[in-house]
């Protein structure tokens, strides 16, 4: 089973919920640490409201975000600090519960960690989908409502 993940930079909502569609997800993860965002309908309720107009599950999990030193270090391009932070804070109780609530949700059917950056390569996201991917078996599949991504 593929566990997918998204990210929401640049895009329209409804291009990211066809993009979640058009890949059959039933359950979004959002792994923000503050599901908020300038970005209109990304933010936690009205992005759950049009999820679920779409068929689509919504689950906010705080304990898989990055901490506000974290997003400003990646903000800043402090990669290697940025990476430390995330590495600590995935080895909290909180995150290790909330990656067992996600292995589930993710176990139960299609599911997509979302977060703000396009490219998952510069997003906490990869790494919390490696760690699923490594407890639980899933292969991981990137999308994209940007082909360009």
């Amino acid at each position: 089973m593929d566990l997918f993940t998204i990210g929401y930079e640049g895009a329209s909502q409804p291009a990211v919920i066809a993009a979640l569609k058009g890949a059959g997800v039933r359950t979004l993860v959002d792994v923000r640490d503050l599901p908020l965002s300038r970005r209109a309908g990304f933010s936690k309720k009205p992005l759950s409201a049009s999820l679920a107009e779409a068929g689509i599950a919504y689950v906010h999990l705080k304990g898989l975000g990055t901490p506000k030193e974290g997003r400003v270090a990646n903000h800043k391009g402090d990669m290697a600090l940025f990476w430390h932070i995330v590495e600590d804070k995935l080895a909290t109780p909180e995150a290790a519960h909330d990656l067992a609530r996600a292995g589930g949700i993710a176990g139960e059917g299609p599911a997509c960690l979302l977060c703000f950056e396009a490219s998952h390569e510069h997003c906490h996201r990869k790494r919390v989908a490696e760690l699923l991917a490594g407890q639980h078996g899933f292969g991981i599949r990137h999308l994209s409502p940007d082909p360009a991504f």
